[in-house]
């Protein structure tokens, strides 16, 4: 018996020594030195502070913003330590109210707006944590952006295409803007007074 348990002993220190330290150590080396930026974090900064990730969406309720996709986190939005879908299925009466109630605060919001809300301003991600809208999205809310920060929609516009970034490796994905880093250039163009 005393050797059996010697042996599993010698066994699981072994397992926990290469899949514990030795193996995530070497993948967590291996990332830093192949993708550092993004291994840090992908951490976005403004005058030598950080502001926030260019990976974790953020919650703008001011006018002058645009405005990210709901987060399905369930504490705070965009809870990184709680990321998570809703699980809710298409047909769940929860997710319509959901929906319902999202689209209803966003027409009161943007009142006159004819167009369809975008689908990705009533769901969530996924992972709850998505800092990106489509152009579409953010095509939706130009008006009362612009409207609360006394500035040119055409030239919001603009400021939108330049920032759209495009499928990864040309075809993956779909076209999408960071919701953060938007925001921030229009503090930077047009300052909130």
């Amino acid at each position: 018996m005393w050797k059996d348990l010697r042996s599993s002993l010698a066994l699981l220190a072994a397992l926990t020594a290469v899949t514990g330290f030795a193996y995530p150590g070497a993948v967590s080396a291996l990332a830093h030195l192949a993708f550092p930026w993004q291994a840090q974090g992908s951490l976005i900064e403004k005058d030598g502070k950080v502001v926030g990730s260019a990976l974790i969406g953020q919650s703008f309720t001011l006018a002058g913003y645009f405005w990210g996709r709901p987060s399905a986190t369930a504490k705070q939005p965009y809870d990184a330590a709680n990321s998570g879908a809703s699980n809710l299925a298409p047909s769940a009466k929860a997710l319509a109210d959901t929906v319902a109630a999202a689209k209803a605060a966003l027409l009161d919001a943007h009142p006159g707006q004819a167009d369809p809300v975008p689908a990705d301003l009533l769901t969530a991600s996924a992972s709850g944590l998505d800092p990106h809208i489509t152009p579409a999205a953010a095509a939706w809310q130009v008006k009362r952006v612009a409207n609360a920060r006394r500035a040119p929609q055409e030239e919001i516009r603009a400021l939108i295409a330049r920032l759209t970034e495009g499928r990864e490796a040309g075809i993956l994905g779909e076209p999408r803007i960071n919701v953060l880093k938007l925001n921030m250039a229009l503090d930077e163009r047009w300052p909130m007074k």
